[in-house]
């Protein structure tokens, strides 16, 4: 089963990889996570995310995949600020950061909000975030360092500051302006280089963990109470989502290319497949998922037309075919089915157009 985490400043993907065998991708912008959900893993986790200059994640595309029965789960960053707000909905939230929020004791983004360096260099925070600044003061009263007092001015110097402006020599240096005394700027200094506290990335962490433990054997589909509601909001981001490729399923169809262009009909696979993606993209319209019995009258229908009813002729057709995700496949041969049956009245009578298309009705009249 796979799972796939959004993930960059808090905590990279090499080091989310010591931790968890997923996909690691970027932080997360709008339109991402319901182009994941396309790849029907069975969970997302969301730590990082884009914001301001970028789209953020929407909160109806996280519906919309678990609508689909994808678990989606949040922490530490934007993971945090989404699941707090989705709770009611089935998202999931993991950590300090996650309950403060939900709590009530967190409310403002910026909170969680940082600047960082792009891909290329390893998405590197440029700044601090708050939390990860109240949470060190914290520490820092607990060792004696500062009195409540002098903890609490240094919060208020850290609000004050822009979020991209907030690190630590530039908090210190507005704190001894803002009048804190020089001993206790002095002390904090002194503090900093070994005791810096950062909960977003144990929260990160703490989610890969759970991650773990939940999703490395069989998981039941994400069951939701809610009826997601196509609007034409959902539908502008839906359309902007696919005029890019998510890259797990593009490296995945990658193999397929060279075998295609060695059949002798490579028109009629095209034409077939552009059937499969229209039938699966109004499935996805109509919100309807595949589970139960359905999946298995799909699969039986499937294996009756084929002659693979035995179970080894059926395990042998899987290998060759290089099914990884059986349910998965299956789940879309259903949407394909009940397109087929929907729209075959529609479909014979346009056979001659279709036939006229690729110049065939004349030669077919001739004989």
């Amino acid at each position: 089963m796979s799972v796939y985490v959004f993930t960059g400043p808090t905590l990279s993907a090499d080091e989310g990889r010591q931790h968890l065998d997923a996909v690691f991708l970027p932080p997360a912008a709008q339109g991402d996570i319901y182009r994941a959900a396309l790849e029907r893993p069975v969970a997302i986790a969301i730590i990082d995310g884009y914001f301001e200059r970028i789209p953020s994640v929407s909160h109806k595309e996280v519906l919309w995949a678990m609508s689909q029965g994808v678990h989606v789960l949040g922490a530490a960053s934007m993971g945090a600020l989404r699941a707090a707000e989705l709770a009611p909905f089935g998202m999931e939230g993991v950590g300090t950061i996650f309950q403060a929020y939900q709590r009530g004791e967190l409310e403002a983004d910026d909170e969680v909000a940082l600047t960082h360096s792009d891909a290329e260099d390893g998405y590197r925070p440029t700044s601090e975030p708050l939390v990860n600044i109240r949470a060190t003061l914290r520490a820092a009263e607990e060792a004696g360092v500062l009195d409540a007092r002098a903890r609490a001015a240094f919060e208020q110097v850290a609000r004050s500051l822009f979020y991209p402006d907030r690190c630590y020599p530039l908090l210190l240096a507005r704190a001894a302006t803002a009048g804190l005394s020089p001993a206790d700027c002095s002390a904090l200094q002194a503090f900093l280089p070994s005791n810096q506290a950062n909960p977003k990335r144990q929260d990160a962490i703490l989610l890969l963990s759970v991650l773990r433990e939940r999703f490395s054997g069989p998981c039941e589909p994400k069951r939701v109470r809610y009826h997601f509601e196509n609007t034409d909001a959902w539908e502008f981001i839906r359309a902007r989502a696919r005029q890019r490729a998510f890259e797990p399923g593009a490296t995945a169809l990658a193999p397929a290319a060279p075998w295609l262009e060695q059949q002798g009909d490579v028109e009629a696979v095209r034409w077939g497949t552009l059937a499969r993606a229209l039938a699966l993209e109004l499935a996805r319209k109509h919100n309807r998922t595949i589970q139960g019995a359905v999946l298995r009258d799909a699969m039986d229908h499937f294996r009756r037309a084929r002659g693979l009813l035995a179970a080894k002729d059926f395990q042998r057709w899987v290998e060759e075919q290089g099914i990884v995700d059986v349910e998965r496949f299956f789940q879309d041969e259903a949407q394909v089915q009940w397109a087929q049956t929907l729209f075959d009245p529609e479909a014979r009578r346009l056979v001659a157009d279709h036939l006229r298309s690729l110049g065939l009705y004349g030669h077919h009249k001739q004989e």
